[in-house]
């Protein structure tokens, strides 16, 4: 984000403001240290009961962090919300992550690492990480399956250019179907029609979309093939990356 951010090292009173960060966090051997997170902390299971759970990602609990008394507090730009975290921010060491790329993500796990103190173990995941993204075949332009990915409904809502999953859509072999407008847009059934995508997949989050929804988006593209995909391979950008690229391998 290009703010200068001092933080006391190694810190021992961490806030983490985004649930793939908590989850990194406790991945990297850091978890004695999380004394806050979010309500959408889930992962691992035992982050929300060790640790003090302070409001979701766009709505702090102020008084609770306050009372953690933390020595760094962990966000990022597009899952937390600025009033918020430059309130944070005048008390606070407030170190904000800003990705929507592979390497941003691995650059995050990076950095985390050595800000937190676990700066090898850090490397090592990232390396591990981009190794298995290595793996899966690019395919070149023309072999590119249209995809839909579909994060919303009422209204319906993708994944559009420069976020995160579109960048992982095209290295698991997809083309975006809305590939041209930016980030999360709003899309009309007729426009889905239009655009017409080979495959239309569905994401288990931040919408929980089910089986009882396939039909729904079959009605309106009769020849695409649909499904239910993990949101969390596809947009969590901590350590959950590890499993993203084998369950990408699969999904032709």
């Amino acid at each position: 984000m290009g703010r200068r951010v001092a933080v006391p090292f190694p810190p021992q009173r961490i806030v983490s403001l985004v649930p793939s960060q908590t989850e990194l966090l406790f991945d990297l051997g850091l978890g004695e240290k999380v004394v806050g997170v979010t309500k959408f902390c889930i992962h691992p299971a035992e982050a929300r009961t060790k640790a003090t759970v302070i409001g979701g990602t766009k709505n702090f609990d102020f008084e609770k962090i306050a009372a953690l008394k933390p020595d760094l507090i962990i966000g990022n730009k597009e899952e937390n919300y600025q009033a918020g975290i430059e309130q944070l921010a005048a008390d606070y060491p407030v170190w904000l992550s800003d990705i929507s790329n592979l390497s941003e993500a691995l650059d995050m796990i990076r950095r985390v690492g050595f800000i937190a103190g676990a700066r090898e173990k850090a490397a090592a995941l990232a390396a591990e990480i981009e190794v298995s993204f290595a793996a899966l075949k690019a395919p070149t332009a023309d072999a590119l399956v249209s995809a839909a990915y579909f994060i919303w409904r009422k209204p319906y809502m993708v994944a559009a250019t420069g976020t995160f999953i579109d960048d992982l859509l095209l290295r698991a072999g997809f083309r975006n179907a809305f590939a041209g407008q930016t980030r999360y847009p709003e899309i009309s059934a007729e426009q889905l029609a239009a655009a017409a995508p080979q495959r239309i997949m569905l994401s288990s989050e931040p919408y929980p979309f089910g089986e009882k929804h396939v039909a729904e988006f079959q009605a309106i593209c009769p020849a695409a093939k649909i499904e239910i995909v993990d949101g969390e391979l596809f947009s969590w950008y901590g350590s959950r990356l590890r499993k993203s690229a084998a369950y990408f391998s699969h999904l032709h």
